[in-house]
């Protein structure tokens, strides 16, 4: 944890891009990390020097096999969340809307993906960007 001038710890920051991604049916994709309970969207970390919309590319061709260009990536906005599986941080999130081509495969750190239906996320354990941000804005198509 890093301190501020008060003294007061405060959480340390993760910077993201993540991925609101409908399938035609209006379900959103969501992928769980091996050795968690919590779903999220995918995407991750972006690296320093990085571009928000090249980080999600690279995240997405390495966690689900899906080849992205970021020049069709939709930026919704900058949202700040808890982080999910680290309880000292949070997530500083890029999102973006896209459309991927081909049946996406978990890989990597990735140990199950799901297409949830938005109406059917009730009782399951979500990250706080995906139940507090991304089902209530964008969980609906428009």
């Amino acid at each position: 944890m890093t301190s501020n001038h008060s003294g007061t710890p405060r959480a340390r920051t993760i910077r993201i891009a993540a991925a609101v991604i409908r399938d035609d049916g209006g379900r959103l994709l969501l992928v769980r990390k091996r050795g968690t309970s919590t779903f999220m969207q995918a995407g991750g970390k972006i690296e320093p020097g990085e571009l928000p919309a090249a980080a999600l590319a690279r995240e997405l061709r390495e966690e689900l096999g899906v080849a992205v260009d970021p020049a069709t990536a939709f930026h919704l906005g900058s949202f700040s969340a808890p982080a999910a599986n680290e309880p000292d941080a949070r997530v500083e999130a890029e999102l973006f809307e896209l459309s991927i081509t081909g049946e996406p495969v978990p890989a990597a750190e990735i140990e199950e993906m799901i297409w949830l239906k938005p109406e059917l996320a009730s009782g399951m354990e979500l990250a706080p960007l995906t139940a507090d941000i991304v089902l209530p804005r964008y969980g609906r198509r428009p």
